[in-house]
């Protein structure tokens, strides 16, 4: 009797899986025309909870509107250019992208054609881990490059050559050492002497994808470790060389005072910690990473910070906000507790009362409402009845 071939690894049980929105998608196309494939085939395989479903087809992109548009189902064709459209259904929106090869690419972008083989569209895709597929139906797995293993062994891996892959795309450095922080344990050499022999290309990637990878990798856990490794092999330089040893060490105490304080990982927080307490090198790096104007904001506020921010906690929220506050302490050594569940409350005067007691408007006016205010920040935001009485002795100064 003839040894039997081993049984094809099955994607684990998961809800996901079992939507009737996407049974419905599934049949429009038609079930071997698709293949689940990328993050919610690897994070379920792992046992971690599925937010984004993709889907691959050999189908060109107005065959999948049309056969989508015939069952109701709307779609938006948000990557129409490189075969991607929208499907909008009940449980959460899914990506369906027709299989590609590359024809040629620059380091920034990609000229692509529709194929019609799984792995043609496998070899094309950054790391071994992401290019899993798993058919709809019987959830058997095609895995063409070892990406199980190395889900089992966590090792992040370039399919095919390293250096290869990155220079048909820069911005998988960057993508490297979050999925390194996210999956991995095992280091694989190829990748990191890649990357660091390769950093000078992220030079020619626009800000805005800088921006947005490096946001995605310090929202993780707990970064440190990879944020020092890439100072060390070079790579950090040069997307941030405002970023020394003092603030690659910063960065690692603000995530144990985070964790120790209860509070989720925020990117800006982090970012902050990687530049100097220097309000314009903070201006600089939110312009030249093109940064929202609130993130700007966030950022200046945070590099202004000093060791007496901690003498009077409940002020500092009144002035700067509770983010920035927080943010602030955190920075410094100091524990935010204090100011955690507590809202600034609002001055209990207006200019108006004291233009009635006399003062004509203008700068007077503001020039005592900024004396009554230090008096009642410095006092701990005492009541009306002490406001009037503070105002009593600033107007008897007059």
């Amino acid at each position: 009797m003839a040894d039997q071939l081993p049984a094809a690894p099955r994607l684990p049980a998961a809800q996901w899986t079992q939507r009737a929105d996407l049974a419905e998608l599934v049949a429009a196309l038609g079930a071997d025309n698709v293949r689940w494939v990328g993050g919610a085939v690897r994070d379920t395989v792992l046992g971690v909870d599925v937010h984004d479903i993709d889907a691959a087809t050999p189908l060109e992109p107005q065959d999948v509107i049309n056969r989508l548009e015939a069952i109701g189902v709307r779609t938006i064709p948000t990557g129409i250019d490189h075969g991607t459209i929208t499907a909008i259904v009940s449980g959460s929106n899914v990506e369906i992208t027709t299989l590609r090869h590359d024809v040629s690419t620059d380091g920034r972008r990609a000229t692509v054609k529709y194929a019609s083989d799984w792995r043609d569209d496998a070899s094309r895709r950054d790391f071994t881990i992401n290019a899993l597929y798993a058919h709809p139906e019987s959830l058997e797995i095609s895995d063409y490059f070892g990406g199980l293993d190395d889900l089992e062994n966590r090792r992040v891996r370039f399919i095919g050559d390293a250096r290869q892959r990155i220079r048909e795309d820069h911005l998988r450095i960057l993508r490297y050492f979050r999925f390194q922080t996210r999956f991995g344990s095992q280091l694989d050499e190829d990748a990191e002497s890649a990357c660091a022999d390769l950093a000078e290309t992220l030079k020619g990637l626009s800000r805005e994808r800088v921006g947005w990878e490096l946001q995605n990798l310090l929202a993780l856990p707990d970064p440190s470790e990879t944020v020092a490794r890439m100072h060390k092999l070079h790579v950090l330089q040069v997307v941030l060389p405002e970023t020394g040893k003092h603030e690659i060490a910063q960065l690692a105490k603000l995530i144990a005072a985070e964790k120790a304080a209860g509070l989720e990982p925020d990117a800006m927080r982090r970012l902050a910690a990687l530049l100097p307490a220097l309000p314009p090198i903070a201006a600089a790096v939110t312009t030249r990473l093109r940064l929202s104007r609130s993130q700007r904001s966030r950022l200046s506020c945070v590099a202004g910070r000093d060791m007496r921010d901690s003498e009077n906690p409940q002020a500092l929220v009144y002035r700067e906000g509770k983010d920035c506050a927080i943010d602030r302490l955190l920075l410094t050594g100091a524990d935010p507790s204090v100011i955690m569940g507590w809202d600034a409350p609002d001055l209990p005067l207006k200019g108006g009362e004291i233009v009635r007691r006399g003062v004509a408007a203008g700068p007077a006016v503001a020039r005592i409402l900024h004396a009554v205010e230090t008096r009642w920040l410095e006092e701990g935001f005492p009541d009306k009845a002490r406001v009037s009485t503070i105002l009593d002795e600033e107007l008897a100064q007059e």
